[in-house]
């Protein structure tokens, strides 16, 4: 193999125009190739048969979202085995998460996919569109090979699965019951939902440091500061979430008028979420400051800025004011208690009699912790919480998880409840019955926020009627893409679900 085939995306854009100058044909092929297989080959060799030189762009690593464990090797490696094929010329690694940037660099007479593409509606990304347009503009032309096909993710699943039997057994099981369509359009039919998501505003700030060491006068620790980055999480965070899946989404919240953090409420909520801001006077907008050590990512210790008693009555009613005429709008509401100050007695007993279908998440955290029981709520629809937050209010550390969600549903009287595990996946009770799903993420950026993700896309499902099955499943996807989002960055997209869950059932 010559190692001069591997370029970087600048030199090779640098070599085509220089071969264009000569009168060279160049044909661009683009794509994750995690999997090298005769499919690719032969594809790659009905590009050399239409122009004079190929040339391979790759997606890196970071932007492959083709499900867990993937990319299964490294954008390096990807790199060496495709520069080992005698038809290919050239390779590089592509910086964007679409080829549409590198084919304006390139500029090929030819960008060339496979007849997997042909039927652009099959596209789920519908990059292919963005993709014609670009070679177009360049003055190429699309084409499609139609060689012999394989599924890269169909044999990775197959030989290199990254997960144990539980969850291969699992997934062996739904696709025998729902195939990869009847699952992407339940996720599709979500987008006609009317949802309104209430509950607190949560700034997390992320302050990087580098750990010096003991202070010699002090048993200090002493830490240089980095760097800051600052997020929208709470209530923030479920609206975007929920904007990615729904066909409408209104949120309702408080902020607080001695720090309002609008400035950063504006630039991280969705356009599309339809928002109304109550301010209350007698603190901040509730802000959670968490010092990092830049090289681990390990948290080093955390400051709140919030008031956490009640909102005053006046206020209180004029929320209640606006529910009235509101709330009808929609199909459903979803409550984001995490015990704030926000969410009252009177506003949680107005939204239970106001005859919506109701879903509900009760957060414990370090500022509530025995304070914000899910057991204050009397009538709902759908729970979703974490299995500390069902054991705190019964007191039962040790007792089985089933059991409890019994005692669970006689309080709240939940028609559907889930829990979700940790590492053991999640549990969903329904019609008396109970439904395992397995866990399916495979690496842990940031645990912050991927219970909110789970709950915004399960709170649809469960509205929707979604099987069990296909709710508990899809929605451990969804918190499997959050755990790899640092800090709620941005919401888990659509379009990275539905590949996630296309090619975990290939």
């Amino acid at each position: 193999m010559k190692q001069t085939k591997i370029l970087t995306l600048e030199q090779l854009a640098e070599e085509c125009k220089k071969l264009k100058k000569q009168g060279k044909t160049i044909a661009q092929c683009h794509g994750c190739f995690d999997l090298l297989h005769p499919g690719h080959i032969k594809h790659f060799q009905a590009a050399k048969d239409k122009a004079d030189i190929v040339v391979v762009t790759l997606t890196p690593d970071r932007f492959v979202n083709k499900g867990p464990g993937r990319p299964v090797f490294t954008e390096q490696l990807r790199m060496e085995s495709i520069a080992a094929i005698q038809a290919v010329d050239y390779v590089a690694l592509n910086h964007w998460p679409t080829a549409v940037e590198t084919i304006k660099m390139i500029k090929p007479n030819y960008y060339v996919k496979g007849q997997d593409y042909k039927d652009r509606e099959k596209d789920l990304t519908k990059g292919i569109y963005d993709e014609e347009a670009a070679v177009k503009a360049v003055g190429g032309e699309l084409l499609f090979t139609e060689e012999i096909t394989f599924s890269s993710s169909h044999l990775i699943n197959s030989h290199f699965n990254p997960h144990g039997s539980r969850t291969q057994d699992f997934v062996a099981g739904l696709k025998k019951k729902y195939n990869a369509d009847y699952i992407l359009n339940e996720i599709e039919k979500l987008n006609k939902l009317k949802v309104m998501v209430i509950g607190d505003t949560i700034i997390d700030e992320y302050h990087y440091c580098a750990p010096l060491g003991k202070s010699s006068k002090s048993p200090t620790i002493s830490s240089i500061y980095m760097r800051e980055e600052v997020y929208a999480g709470g209530v923030l965070a479920v609206a975007n979430h929920l904007e990615q899946f729904a066909g409408e989404v209104k949120l309702v919240t408080c902020l607080g008028k001695q720090n309002l953090q609008d400035k950063v409420i504006k630039k991280n909520l969705s356009p599309g979420v339809d928002s109304k801001f109550f301010e209350r006077a007698d603190g901040p907008t509730n802000t959670k400051r968490r010092y990092l050590d830049k090289y681990m990512n390990i948290k080093l210790f955390e400051v709140t800025f919030m008031n956490d008693h009640y909102i005053d009555e006046k206020l209180e009613a004029e929320i209640i004011s606006y529910l009235k005429k509101e709330l009808p709008k929609y199909d459903m509401v979803l409550v984001t208690d995490f015990g704030h100050g926000f969410i009252t007695p009177n506003i949680i007993k107005f939204i239970e009699a106001a005859g919506k279908y109701v879903a509900v998440n009760a957060q414990t955290n370090s500022n509530n912790y025995g304070y914000n029981y899910i057991t204050k709520y009397k009538k709902v629809d759908y729970i979703s919480i974490d299995e500390k937050e069902l054991r705190l209010p019964f007191g039962d550390n040790y007792g089985d998880v089933e059991s409890l969600i019994k005692q669970l549903k006689k309080v709240t009287k939940a028609e559907k409840i889930q829990i979700t595990l940790g590492q053991e996946g999640s549990v969903w009770h329904e019609k008396n019955k109970f439904y395992h799903a397995p866990a399916v993420a495979r690496s842990v950026k940031d645990s912050v926020g991927a219970g909110d993700a789970v709950l915004s896309f399960t709170t649809l499902g469960a509205y929707q009627g979604m099987p069990p099955e296909v709710a508990s499943f899809v929605g451990n996807c969804v918190g499997a893409l959050a755990v790899e989002i640092i800090g709620n960055a941005h919401p888990v997209y659509k379009k990275d679900l539905v590949r996630f869950v296309q090619h975990f059932l290939k």
